[in-house]
């Protein structure tokens, strides 16, 4: 995850560092010389025999699209400055009527473009100030997950589906809790601002729920109810549901207690190869009224000194090569570490990163979560 952290906090600060006309020079950029240089080789090409300093006229608007105000103040001085040498080198055109209207067609359209790049810049001075505040928002509701929590070692990645998004319908966390370290993954039905907002609905219970109720099963309820009651569900949207995982590491213990909503069930990777870890699936969060009274079921599972516990969102074993094949995760991970030394969770998880990159034939929209899990080689003793 502390590469979704360095990834996430560097560009808040790059786009809090951004000034317009600051940023790196595209194609654009480079319109308005070209055509002055353009200008000028023409001129000099047919020794001024024809008036060709009318080409100059279309500079400041194209400066306009990717210059300050000053700059493009400059440029248009600069314009009228070349017309009058370009009119100076035909004798008795300087100061004809025709030149002087292009002189003042020049300044004109150059008062105008200064105007379209004053706003210009303010608005990208609106829209930067916007989105650093929305990052900053989306950053603090993904938090950054440390390298270790309590026993536990912990590394992964998150990718949102939608270009340019930091947080998507997927979601992730972990707590130190007074019953052990406690994990949730999850994905939320849906996309754009519903599952934003249902994804902040199950953190922020999640946060809170997660250090008061002993039994990993009612965990699990408190989470249905917040999403009945503060997730696009309560503002009508009767099919709105998430799958998740609930995870629990006892401390002192070498286990783990799952609780499945719907959500693929885990992974245990470690020396001897990968197998699934079986879970007892329930409905997903926020269609349990479909069955009221039904619970959930807790599965236990021993966790080796060498062992690593994969849980990932469908973003990642629904990704598709070019003959619509599902990656196979499981047996991709057995074959990267069966038969060698313990992995490392960076291991696993930048390994499944790299690889469904390069089986997936490209980005299909969807999002993606991952987090590998592992105990120490030796007993955790808590402070």
């Amino acid at each position: 995850m502390s590469q979704f952290r360095d990834q996430g906090s560097g560009r808040i600060r790059g786009l809090l560092r951004w000034r317009p006309g600051l940023s790196g020079h595209t194609w654009v950029w480079w319109l308005p010389p070209l055509l002055v240089l353009l200008d000028i080789a023409v001129e000099l090409a047919l020794d001024s025999r024809e008036p060709v300093s009318f080409l100059l006229v279309g500079v400041p608007p194209l400066a306009a699209a990717t210059r300050t105000p000053r700059r493009t103040a400059v440029i248009t001085v600069g314009c009228v400055l070349l017309q009058m040498w370009m009119a100076s080198r035909r004798p008795g055109h300087f100061g004809e009527q025709h030149h002087v209207a292009l002189y003042l067609a020049t300044v004109l359209i150059g008062v105008a473009s200064v105007s379209l790049a004053r706003q210009r810049t303010r608005a990208q001075e609106h829209l930067v100030q916007a989105r650093s505040v929305a990052e900053a928002v989306q950053l603090t509701l993904l938090r950054p997950v440390p390298e270790r929590i309590g026993p536990v070692r912990a590394a992964g990645f998150y990718e949102a589906g939608e270009g340019g998004a930091l947080v998507g319908g997927d979601l992730y966390d972990l707590a130190e809790t007074p019953f052990g370290v406690r994990v949730i993954v999850g994905d939320v039905r849906g996309k754009g601002l519903d599952a934003v907002q249902t994804v902040s609905a199950v953190l922020g219970s999640f946060r809170v729920s997660a250090h008061e109720w002993e039994d990993l099963g009612r965990l699990a309820e408190r989470l249905e109810l917040s999403i009945a009651r503060n997730s696009g569900r309560a503002a009508g949207d009767a099919e709105l549901f998430v799958t998740a995982l609930l995870l629990e590491f006892p401390t002192g213990r070498r286990e783990v207690r799952i609780v499945d909503r719907g959500h693929p069930a885990p992974v245990l990777v470690g020396p001897g190869g990968a197998e699934w870890l079986r879970t007892s699936p329930a409905l997903p969060l926020g269609l349990g009224e479909l069955c009221p009274g039904a619970g959930s079921e807790v599965t236990v599972h021993p966790v080796g000194p060498e062992e690593v516990v994969v849980v990932y969102t469908d973003g990642v074993s629904e990704a598709r090569d070019g003959g619509g094949v599902f990656y196979p995760l499981l047996e991709r991970l057995a074959g990267r570490f069966g038969g060698r030394h313990a992995p490392q969770p960076e291991a696993v998880a930048s390994f499944v990163r790299a690889d469904a990159d390069r089986w997936s034939v490209g980005a299909d929209g969807d999002d993606r979560a991952l987090l590998a899990l592992a105990l120490p080689a030796a007993p955790h003793r808590p402070h």
